[in-house]
This record gives C-alpha cells, sequence and structure tokens, in this order.
C-alpha cells in the first residue's frame, strides 16, 4: 500500500549547515530583542551563523548573559544587556551600550514578546497592556530607534520582526496576543514604506507551531505528535528553521524585499476541508488534551 503523500515528510538540513554562507554577516552587528532564550536565541544564532556580532537584549539579565554566551561558542563577538522594551529612554540606553560594545548596529530582530491563554472576559487591563505594550511598543520603539540612527549614519539596514501566523484567524484565549501580532504585522508594512528611501528593509515572519523547552507546545505530555498529524506539511517546525528564514530575510539574497509578512507554518493556517470540524465552545476546549489546563 503506498504510503500517503502527507507522511512523506521533508526535514531540514542539521543546525550547523546553515543554508547561507558563514561570512555573511561579517562587519555586521544585530540586535536581538527577546534574545536570551527561545526563538529569540534562534534568531540570534541564526545572524551569528553568518557571521554577525550580536547584542542579546533581554528583561532579565541573566537569561540574556545564558544566551550571548551559547552564541559566542559559536565564534562570535556577544553582548548581553537588560532592557525594558516598553520605555523608550531604557530603549535608547540600550542600543547606546550594544553599539559602544559591538559597534553600529545595522540589524534588528525584534522578538521580545508575552502571551498566556486567557479568555477574552476575563483579561484585566494589566494583563492585557503586559502582552500589546510589549509587541506593539516594544517593536515600534526599537525599530524607530534604529532606523533614526541608520538615518544619521546614511546607511540602509534590516530589520525582522517575530509575528504569528493566527493573525489573520485569531484563536481561543488569544485576543491580547492576536491584536498585539496583527498591529505588529500592519506595523511591519508602514516601516517599510516609510524607510525603504533610506535603504531600511522591514519584514516579518509568521510563525507557526516550532515547539522548545519555552514554549506550551514544546512542554505537551506525549510531544507534539498530535500537532504533527493536523499539519499539512507532517510535522512541526523545527526551531533553528525559524532563526533561518528570519536572518535570510535580513541578508542581500532578500535585498528586494520589504513589507512582507512571510508565515511559515507548515500548512497549518491553511482550510483543509470544504466543511470544518465541528465547533467546539472556548470554555470546553480549554479543559481538553490540548487545552490550557
Amino acid at each position: 500500500m503506498p504510503v500517503p503523500q502527507h507522511h512523506i515528510v521533508a526535514t531540514p538540513p542539521p543546525f550547523d549547515r546553515p543554508p547561507y554562507p558563514a561570512d555573511i554577516f561579517a562587519g555586521q552587528t544585530v540586535l536581538v530583542t527577546g534574545g536570551g532564550s527561545g526563538m529569540g536565541l534562534a534568531m540570534a544564532k541564526a545572524f551569528a551563523q553568518g557571521g554577525a556580532q550580536v547584542a542579546v537584549m533581554g528583561r532579565s539579565l541573566e537569561r540574556a548573559e545564558e544566551g550571548a554566551a551559547q552564541i559566542a561558542a559559536l565564534g562570535v563577538r556577544a553582548h548581553a544587556m537588560s532592557c525594558d522594551v516598553r520605555l523608550p529612554d531604557a530603549v535608547a540606553a540600550a542600543f547606546d551600550e550594544a553599539e559602544a560594545a559591538l559597534g553600529p548596529i545595522s540589524l534588528l530582530a525584534n522578538n521580545a514578546g508575552a502571551n498566556f491563554p486567557v479568555l477574552a472576559e476575563n483579561i484585566s487591563p494589566n494583563a492585557w497592556n503586559a502582552v500589546t505594550r510589549i509587541a506593539i511598543d516594544g517593536t515600534f520603539l526599537c525599530s524607530a530607534e534604529f532606523a533614526r540612527r541608520r538615518i544619521a549614519r546614511g546607511q540602509g539596514g534590516a530589520i525582522v520582526n517575530n509575528s504569528a501566523q493566527y493573525i489573520w484567524t485569531g484563536f481561543p484565549g488569544d485576543a491580547h496576543s492576536a491584536a498585539a501580532k496583527t498591529a505588529q504585522a500592519t506595523m511591519t508594512k508602514k516601516l517599510a514604506a516609510d524607510w525603504a528611501p533610506f535603504g531600511i528593509r522591514v519584514n516579518a515572519i509568521a510563525a507557526g507551531f516550532f515547539p522548545h523547552e519555552g514554549s506550551v507546545s514544546g512542554q505537551r505530555e506525549g510531544g507534539t505528535e498530535p500537532l504533527q498529524n493536523m499539519i499539512p506539511a507532517g510535522r512541526t517546525g523545527s526551531i533553528w528553521e525559524f532563526g533561518w528564514l528570519s536572518a535570510m530575510t535580513c541578508t542581500p539574497l532578500f535585498g528586494d524585499m520589504t513589507g512582507q509578512v512571510i508565515v511559515q507554518d507548515g500548512g497549518e493556517s491553511l482550510r483543509r476541508s470544504l466543511m470544518m470540524p465541528d465547533f467546539v465552545p472556548p470554555r470546553e476546549r480549554a479543559d481538553g488534551p490540548w487545552g490550557w489546563q
């Protein structure tokens, strides 16, 4: 009996074989927000694999230092620092510190974010602000600080934002993050238009499931097999694939691309049937095997 096409799964190269030359970012410095762990660390490592020096920014200096140590092990210079991306003065000071340590920042990866599942009517004002301000205000403040410096130097640069594939649909228990990530994606397009005359490109990756130690999907009992079975590509993503694509948007290989939101989710967000599965009320789904409890 032939193997179903869905089960013929394409796997990525191993981590030590990035899809670009080892010197493609040579002489450049990237600042990665939320770069001490998870998807931000994957972004930071991907830039390092292309020869970039890496400034790792995080709320926790200890976590940023841990991430910077892993990045330095790849053979590039790395600098860790603490910053609350919601505060413009703190962002400016962090850029000053990073540039004093590593030189002018020519690349920016906006990854800092927060999320936790909660039904919309139960989101407190503080919870709403905790999620939206990091993703929206933080992305804007860091991007604007970056652009002002590049424009003043008369030099271009590239920005990549970590968005999410649910920006077009949302999902139960995620009103705060869906709103924030959607705003971030729209901001990507607007900033790209504003800064194109200065040679600054801005793109975003709308990421699907990339299980890792700090993610909800990476901690599920029984692993990620239920996710793999409902993703057309037949598997969840490897976190370094996300890092590679993020970094690649900032390379000369994609030098004519700006203002784009690229979906990287194995087809998970595609409609897979004319008739969709039965609707399950969010409160019931929250208690299910792939719910929030």
